[in-house]
């Protein structure tokens, strides 16, 4: 699919991945809905910066949490720049909880953090699905991790909410096939995100020292990983990991 002048829409737009995602359909002539949970004055800096690129940007708030929200900002999104040709799945949410403390995996941190992360997803895809059928076609990319191809990461919640998110990839990639196709990234650990900066101090060097490379994944490889898989016409369903050498599948 040629990228210019398509419009896509990025959840978790204003975060550390979410911005080099941003950047780099901004860099291959998308429009860019930037969608943030909180942070307004963040997603409006992230949008004025995408627009010195030449194309059009505007921030969009949204509760990842709540169907209505979610209904609503794809029809702004609409209304705004016309169709939304592009989804990224990229908002998360994770909390450091210990394996083994499972006293600390309350029900109410176990819904929010599969609300946000796989929930919200499957919702967002929902909201945009039939605007993308009915133009003919649409690329959807989810981020996911690797804790979701083996049991790692800040939780037993997040992982099961990545994995549930992987295979959500493989189940749209059917429903929505063949006019939409929908692919999934798993990134590794990466520096300098919301996400990791919850982490342990000490998982977070086991990690680095654990990969083949010996550092953490590159932020940019992953957003150049999105920009790909939006340009595919034959690639669907398909997860790929991006982690410096950790997890093979």
């Amino acid at each position: 699919m040629d990228l210019k002048g398509k419009v896509a829409v990025v959840t978790g737009g204003n975060g550390g991945l979410g911005r080099r995602i941003c950047l780099a359909l901004a860099k291959a002539g998308c429009d860019v809905a930037v969608v943030y949970a909180n942070s307004r004055d963040a997603s409006l800096e992230v949008a004025e910066g995408l627009r010195k690129l030449g194309v059009r940007a505007d921030a969009f708030g949204c509760d990842l949490t709540d169907p209505d929200q979610i209904a609503a900002m794809a029809k702004a999104v609409t209304a705004a720049f016309g169709r939304i040709d592009i989804l990224v799945n990229d908002a998360a949410y994770n909390k450091w909880i210990p394996y083994a403390d499972l006293d600390a995996l309350s029900f109410e941190e176990w819904q929010k953090i599969l609300s946000v992360n796989l929930t919200g997803p499957m919702l967002c895809i929902k909201a945009v699905a039939a605007g993308m059928r009915a133009q003919g076609g649409g690329r959807i990319v989810n981020i996911a991790s690797i804790a979701g191809l083996s049991p790692t990461g800040s939780s037993i919640a997040y992982a099961v909410s990545k994995a549930g998110l992987i295979h959500l990839t493989k189940c749209m990639a059917v429903a929505l096939a063949p006019d939409v196709l929908v692919n999934c990234v798993a990134p590794g650990y990466l520096e300098d995100t919301r996400a990791t900066n919850n982490l342990d101090p000490a998982y977070q060097q086991k990690s680095r020292e654990s990969s083949l490379l010996k550092r953490a994944a590159d932020k940019d490889d992953v957003a150049e990983q999105v920009v790909a898989m939006c340009r595919t016409d034959s690639i669907t369903g398909q997860t790929l990991a991006i982690d410096a050498g950790r997890v093979f599948h």
